[in-house]
């Protein structure tokens, strides 16, 4: 049997009785729902702008059931309507990358995107979407980027003076 959920996503009757178990033991007041994309798990938050104790402490429970019980290794969030985080929520999501799991979040507000441990630990990707990659990866890739642009500039004047020539 499928069923609709308050937050209009449509789920199977087995569907319906893991997300429920997943979100059981702390009440979904906001529309949280999970939906699956390409191997990765996206929990979407909803409307939730503004994130209490207990809004992170639900998605803590929510991703340490996906990712410790049912072994899901690509999680995303999505962030389109939120503005402020707590400051444990970008430690917990770091906790969870050195376990190795993909962490992405979808669509962050300017004000989260803006924050500093997210332009640290965060590389941007097409549609929207912001991995995860650590401090190392993140500052090897600018690097690599700040080499090609200087190897290209190089390279056009070097093509310029050739030509002159």
């Amino acid at each position: 049997m499928v069923r609709p959920l308050r937050s209009g996503l449509v789920v199977t009757d087995d569907q319906s009785n893991r997300l429920q178990g997943i979100m059981a033991e702390r009440k979904n007041t906001h529309g949280l729902s999970l939906t699956t994309h390409s191997n990765r798990t996206i929990v979407d938050i909803g409307d939730m702008e503004i994130w209490d104790g207990a809004d992170l402490s639900l998605i803590r429970d929510t991703l340490t059931r996906l990712i410790e019980k049912e072994r899901r290794k690509s999680v995303a969030i999505q962030m389109r309507s939120v503005k402020y985080v707590p400051s444990g929520f970008f430690g917990m999501l770091y906790d969870y990358f050195e376990q190795g799991v993909s962490i992405r979040l979808i669509r962050p507000q300017p004000r989260i995107a803006n924050m500093l441990w997210f332009k640290r630990f965060f590389a941007p990707e097409s549609g929207g979407s912001h991995v995860l990659c650590g401090d190392r990866r993140r500052e090897t890739a600018a690097m690599a980027l700040a080499g090609r642009e200087a190897w290209e500039a190089n390279s056009d004047s070097t093509e310029l003076s050739h030509a002159k020539v």
